[in-house]
């Protein structure tokens, strides 16, 4: 009997979307960060994607020197893959989102794929009472341009790829899985490719099973079996669209930066909560989670002890 097949989760531990006010759970601090990333490895997280904030009122911080606390606790206490963002915030530059990884040259770097509108105003009408004044104006911009030209992404796959550093792109419509295949076309990222497909943000795709399949049909025509599939449901969509794609194929990516919540009305109250979650639907559909070794040859990654930190 063929062995069952191995279900890479990623857990992004807590993003640039979500602010402080709306969740007491939300990790800020560098420790608070560390403790989220190595309880989501301990249950199941095989990957483990992050973002730094300032600690003291838990804005985004694209700086390489916030990084460095938590990415030596997470190297001592674990053996996850660490995939470090180029998205930062969608209201920074290439020159600052870039930063981190190139100084910490990681296995896994997030790599957006393509302009697009960014609204994060609909949640100011389920969290009213914000403490601080940037969170206010930040979630109130309804003209933020998520900006990923093809010369921000080619300026991130030649700098990033130089020092062995794969990705993990994420794609938030069927146009950003073309940008793509223009770019392996041209010979600037190879396969196995890590496409992160991004369901229920305002500005990106949907979240109905129709959306989802289109995706996946969209990158099966376009990639063949040259690359590994992964989903992020936003919000209530999380486990519905990661139960989706675990039985189609797929892998899977949860944590508070995508989703605050674990049930209707429930905040999770820690990221570990939800790996278990999506833990618990992998295994009942008769699958296996990937340890980091596994998903390391799934994603021909250059190995934990080839970074930076």
């Amino acid at each position: 009997m063929a062995g069952k097949r191995k279900v890479v989760i990623t857990c992004a531990v807590t993003g640039a979307i979500h602010t402080p006010s709306m969740s007491p759970h939300l990790p800020i601090s560098a420790s608070q960060i560390a403790d989220a990333a190595i309880g989501a490895a301990e249950a199941g997280a095989a990957v483990i994607h992050l973002h730094a904030r300032d600690p003291e009122d838990g804005r985004p911080d694209q700086s390489a020197g916030a990084f460095e606390p938590f990415l030596r606790r997470i190297k001592q206490a674990s053996d996850a893959v660490v995939n470090i963002t180029t998205g930062g915030a969608p209201t920074m530059a290439i020159a600052e989102r870039i930063g981190p990884a190139l100084h910490w040259k990681p296995e896994l770097a997030s790599l957006n794929m393509g302009t697009m509108n960014f609204g994060l105003f609909p949640m100011l009408g389920r969290f009213k009472d914000l403490k601080h004044q940037w969170e206010r104006d930040y979630l109130s911009n309804k003209d933020i341009i998520f900006r990923n030209t093809f010369g921000d992404i080619e300026h991130v796959m030649t700098e990033l790829g130089a020092n062995g550093t794969r990705f993990e792109f994420e794609c938030y419509d069927t146009a950003h899985l073309y940008n793509l295949k223009h770019f392996k076309d041209a010979g600037l990222v190879t396969g196995p490719l890590f496409i992160q497909t991004v369901f229920g943000l305002m500005g990106g795709i949907g979240a109905h099973p129709d959306d989802v399949l289109h995706m996946k049909r969209t990158a099966d025509r376009l990639f063949g079996e040259d690359y590994r599939w992964s989903v992020l449901g936003a919000g209530r969509n999380q486990l519905p669209v990661a139960a989706m794609a675990a039985a189609m194929g797929g892998n899977v990516r949860v944590g508070l930066e995508d989703s605050l919540w674990a049930g209707p009305g429930r905040l999770a109250e820690t990221n570990a909560q939800q790996v278990r979650s999506v833990r618990q639907i992998i295994e009942g559909l008769g699958l296996e989670v990937a340890s980091p070794a596994e998903a390391r040859e799934l994603l021909a990654l250059k190995g934990g002890d080839a970074v930076g930190f």
